[in-house]
């Protein structure tokens, strides 16, 4: 592991008018490692993870990637942006471009790679993930679990450091979930740094590396999934669990 984290976030503060959303976050992540966002709806799980890719700019705290301060004065953000991919709950696809033409297009303009290039790579990727079959499809053409996939092989083109995804499963049909998330495995399984936003208390178990407690825009509580899941400290965790266990999702 690099001796600096992937990522770290300081005293992250992020309000929406007079409603204070985050209220000093503080997170370090390792090279390689999953981290699973969980809490309930309004936590400011979301927001946190637009705050990091700076899609939403922060009024206090600093964000560091690879050691570099990005939200230090005179940075090119854009820059950034292309090594840390994000996928949010709608698939966000160009509806009038082909599964291939999505998957290449941000390579092609951000990162000056050619088209035949680009267009190898997707395809390599699209196949890695059971999609090449659909190359020259439509999105409206494509379930919402294809279309997820797609929108994950997307970020994935613009070859990320660190790969955030917001509830990617919350739009979906049931049984369209684990072909998603079988997806979000692999990429884990291969070393990909990750933090994960996510509902699906069972896979945040099986598959993270650490799992933060997110109430109120407070980061309450961290650690290892079995003892966040198994042993929570703190009451307020104790309390989400309960309910999480009452509704049979762990």
């Amino acid at each position: 592991m690099s001796a600096e984290p992937a990522l770290r976030v300081e005293d992250l503060h992020k309000s929406f008018g007079d409603h204070e959303v985050l209220r000093g976050i503080d997170l370090s992540v390792a090279e390689h490692e999953v981290i699973c966002l969980i809490g309930a709806s309004g936590s400011g799980k979301s927001t946190f993870l637009r705050c990091i890719n700076l899609i939403e700019p922060i009024d206090v705290g600093r964000i560091f990637v690879g050691g570099r301060e990005i939200t230090a004065d005179g940075v090119n953000v854009s820059q950034f942006r292309r090594g840390i991919g994000i996928v949010f709950q709608a698939y966000n696809l160009f509806p009038h471009m082909t599964v291939l033409e999505n998957v290449t297009l941000a390579p092609r303009k951000a990162r000056k790679v050619d088209r035949a290039d680009a267009e190898r790579q997707g395809l390599e990727l699209l196949g890695r993930f059971g999609l090449a079959q659909r190359r020259d499809e439509y999105p409206d053409r494509l379930s919402g679990g294809q279309q997820q996939r797609v929108a994950i092989v997307r970020a994935l083109a613009m070859q990320p450091q660190l790969m955030l995804l917001d509830e990617v499963t919350s739009a979906l049909d049931p049984e369209l979930v684990a072909e998603v998330l079988n997806v979000i495995r692999e990429l884990a399984e291969g070393g990909m740094t990750m933090v994960i936003a996510t509902h699906e208390m069972s896979f945040a178990a099986d598959i993270a590396n650490r799992v933060c407690f997110l109430d109120d825009g407070v980061l309450l509580e961290e650690g290892p999934p079995e003892q966040i899941f198994r042993s929570p400290a703190n009451p307020r965790t104790q309390e989400f669990l309960q309910r999480i266990i009452a509704a049979g999702r762990l």
